[in-house]
């Protein structure tokens, strides 16, 4: 488990990204993302660029592409539509328009270190805005996405959105690095940290 900035609470060093057995509704929401994080950085994690960028089948979706992709949803989910700001680069609106799957087609010229510096640098930038604005006013206030009858999204709903993310990206990287070197699994083994 983790605290809302991630530093691993007392007593589960082995397993900070593992949701409290009893606590929090807010608890077991964030430690569920936690364990999702986790969990799709254990499959991406230590590959080259040729681990990176192994296709199966007919796909075009590549480990490089989903870290590639996760970075720029964690950006969209908390600055555009969390309280919508722009979040910088490396992302430009202009080239969503014209490749809408830019950020998978262009991770195959992206380096190892930097899709990995990438991913890792975003989700922690996320993780500090969502405490931050957990503390100023709690999960359940409006975010800055709305319908098309005016009605905003909560922060919570945001969240939510970002776990589902996630849990579709993770069974894609799921089989992708079964491809790689087979590694597979539920979760990350006890003590695990990035090696990239």
């Amino acid at each position: 488990m983790t605290d809302l900035i991630g530093d691993p609470v007392p007593g589960s060093a082995a397993t900070p990204w593992e949701p409290p057995l009893a606590g929090t509704e807010l608890e077991h929401l964030l430690g569920m993302l936690e364990r999702q994080r986790a969990t799709f950085r254990w499959k991406a994690d230590g590959l080259d660029h040729a681990g990176l960028t192994t296709r199966i089948g007919s796909s075009a979706l590549t480990i490089g592409g989903l870290l590639k992709h996760l970075a720029l949803v964690e950006d969209q989910t908390f600055f555009l539509k969390m309280t919508g700001d722009s979040p910088g680069g490396p992302w430009d609106p202009e080239v969503w328009d014209a490749d809408p799957e830019w950020e998978f087609t262009t991770a195959a010229g992206d380096s190892p270190d930097w899709l990995y510096g990438l991913y890792d640098s975003k989700v922690a930038r996320a993780r500090q805005r969502l405490a931050e604005t957990i503390a100023d006013g709690g999960i359940d206030q409006p975010s800055a996405t709305a319908d098309d009858k005016g009605t905003r999204a909560s922060v919570r709903r945001l969240v939510c959105d970002l776990i589902e993310e996630y849990g579709r990206h993770t069974g894609h990287a799921d089989l992708l690095r079964e491809a790689v070197d087979g590694r597979v699994g539920e979760d990350p083994p006890p003590g695990w940290r990035p090696v990239s």
